[in-house]
């Protein structure tokens, strides 16, 4: 029986106790940067940088439609005879573009995500109650809507109360917000989600390839596994926090799981023909949510008529004497029949591995700030040396470190490949340097760990400069009246946040700090020859405290010292009379 598309209900507080629990037991993971992995390994404040705006929803709780797939599992589509394809169920039927865009976001993120493992058919699903899947596919060859789809507007009467945030330019509306395109984002978190799924270089909510992506990334944030149901649940509440919802999502991506088929754009299922405006009247209520059916089991087959003289299932015509449908005497009595012993259940995936091997980079090391640049990956192996797919491999970051997976996750979890190997996403390292662990182990098996050694080291420069060339001189007793600015560059570009000392040196051989001649000022006033602690700005400058000069008459170096080894000496004179030239010479 299809599906018919119903009202599409305003969200509302949820306010019966079961509903209250539901939510309670998963708010701790709704927001895109919670997961499992957060809580097990008490990975506080590792979570994704990017929050859920305005009602930590990525619609705004905006309206959905209601609509249950069919009770029978869809049935694939069938060749008509002389050739072509019959149709098959209508819903699940997916328009050709929308498809496309689902499984181009799927393969996407298992290139940059590979811990998501984040299955097409969820988008499809959220797309289904989320537009009708575009409106039935009504987009352009680029996957544009051919007609805007916005929700309700989000102005507190019967909906969440969210006020303008992109001055009208996603939504029409500067006033308040409403959600945009066939994922329904509401403006405020499409841009902090946005993506370019088509390649044209915009980043259109309106734009099916453009908005699969964004959800794409949306659903992964945090290091989910998606594969886990408690990561699966989290996604889809953090996209509309309603239990409803969720088994709605649920629904559908059971659905869809069990076989699709591709139609022309335009030919999709179409949601009911009434505006998403036309919402009800403060007061009236919603219409009601169809619970989740229970899994039917197919009518049994009757019995083809038979033609006169054959029995069921045979071509032979009946013995004489006996009529058709006769029961067939017994069999003569004989030995009597052994049933065969249950054979034993499968063992799980995780069961059939008998080790954990090292399938990726044997140690890691990045300057802070950087994304390392090997990846850490492990192989699940049975007895005989084949990998085990289908297997959950949890690798963690161990120690004291500000490094993590991207997205900002401490532990991910990831299944294997069908040649047993599970990957690890990308690890971008923090501004604390030092050594720490990435392990991965199976997850339920008490096997011994793969453990990777990594190392965050300081940021570097290869070369220093002096910003401008103006000679400097000042009068015994007085003050420098220009102060040393110089740049430093590693590889070329510039070297942000890199450590750096300069000192008032004895000489081009003698490195120590000089007793005499120009200085800077301590806190106390006092003068100071070496000053460390210094850093790079973001452009790789570095500006240094005004100089003073004591009574004694002289040519002095400066001498300034980043770590990586750049080196940059500086002349001062300080003299009574005209001020003769002065230069800055680096030095190895």
């Amino acid at each position: 029986m299809a599906a018919v598309f119903g009202s599409r209900v305003r969200r509302t507080a949820v306010t019966t106790a079961v509903a209250a629990a539901a939510v309670a037991a998963l708010a701790a993971s709704q927001a895109p940067g919670a997961t499992n992995d957060q809580a097990r390994d008490d990975r506080a404040g590792a979570a994704d940088t990017t929050p859920s705006p305005d009602g930590d929803s990525a619609t705004g709780d905006s309206p959905y439609y209601t609509d249950l797939p069919p009770l029978k599992s869809p049935v694939p589509p069938s060749s008509k005879p002389g050739g072509g394809v019959a149709i098959g169920d209508k819903e699940a039927g997916l328009p050709a573009t929308v498809l496309d865009a689902y499984k181009k976001a799927e393969a996407a993120v298992r290139e940059s995500r590979p811990g998501c493992n984040l299955p097409w058919q969820l988008l499809a699903a959220i797309g289904k109650v989320e537009s009708g899947q575009a409106r039935g596919g009504r987009v352009d060859a680029d996957g544009t809507t051919l007609t805007p789809i916005l929700g309700p507007v989000l102005d507190g009467n019967g909906f969440a109360k969210i006020t303008d945030t992109d001055r009208g330019a996603f939504d029409g509306d500067t006033t308040h917000d409403r959600a945009v395109g066939p994922m329904q984002f509401i403006p405020s978190t499409w841009a902090s989600w946005k993506q370019d799924g088509n390649g044209d270089g915009a980043k259109d909510p309106n734009n099916i390839y453009d908005a699969a992506l964004g959800a794409a990334h949306y659903l992964c944030a945090g290091g989910r596994d998606l594969a886990d149901k408690d990561d699966l649940h989290a996604a889809i509440l953090s996209y509309n926090r309603s239990t409803e919802y969720l088994n709605t999502v649920l629904s559908w991506l059971e659905y869809y799981r069990e076989g699709t088929h591709e139609v022309p754009d335009g030919t999709g299922v179409l949601p009911d023909d009434r505006s998403d405006d036309n919402r009800p009247s403060p007061g009236t209520s919603n219409p009601p949510l169809r619970p989740t059916p229970p899994p039917s089991t197919p009518p049994k087959q009757l019995p083809e008529p038979q033609e006169p003289g054959k029995t069921p299932g045979g071509d032979k015509p009946d013995k004489p004497g006996t009529s058709p449908g006769t029961p067939k005497p017994p069999d003569k009595p004989g030995k009597p029949h052994e049933p065969k012993p249950p054979r034993p259940p499968k063992p799980s995936p995780a069961e059939q591995v008998s080790r954990l091997e090292n399938a990726g980079a044997a140690k890691l090391t990045a300057t802070a700030g950087d994304t390392f640049a090997g990846r850490v990956a492990a192989k699940a192996e049975n007895r005989t040396g084949l990998g085990v797919p289908k297997v959950k491999v949890r690798f963690t970051i161990s120690g004291d470190t500000d490094t993590r997976f991207e997205g900002g996750a401490r532990s991910v979890t990831v299944t294997t490949t069908g040649s047993g190997t599970a990957t690890a996403p990308v690890i971008e390292a923090g501004e604390r340097t030092g050594e720490f662990t990435v392990r991965a182990r199976v997850v339920e098996r008490s096997l011994t760990a793969v453990e990777v050694p990594a190392t965050v080291t300081a940021r570097q420069a290869d070369e220093l400069a002096r910003v401008g060339d103006k000679a400097l001189v000042c009068e015994p007793g007085k003050e420098f009246a220009d102060q040393v600015e110089v740049k430093a560059t590693y590889k070329g570009e510039s070297a942000a946040g890199v450590a750096a000392t300069a000192t008032m040196v004895k000489s081009a051989q003698d490195s120590t700090a000089n007793d005499k001649g120009p200085y800077f000022k301590g806190a106390d006033g006092k003068p100071v020859r070496t000053l460390k602690g210094l850093k790079t700005d973001e452009d790789g400058k570095l500006l240094l405290p005004k100089m003073y000069a004591d009574d004694t008459a002289g040519t002095y170096l400066l001498r300034i010292v980043t770590n990586g080894g750049a080196t940059l000496t500086v002349e001062l004179k300080v003299a009574a009379s005209a001020s003769p030239s002065a230069s800055a010479s680096p030095t190895a």
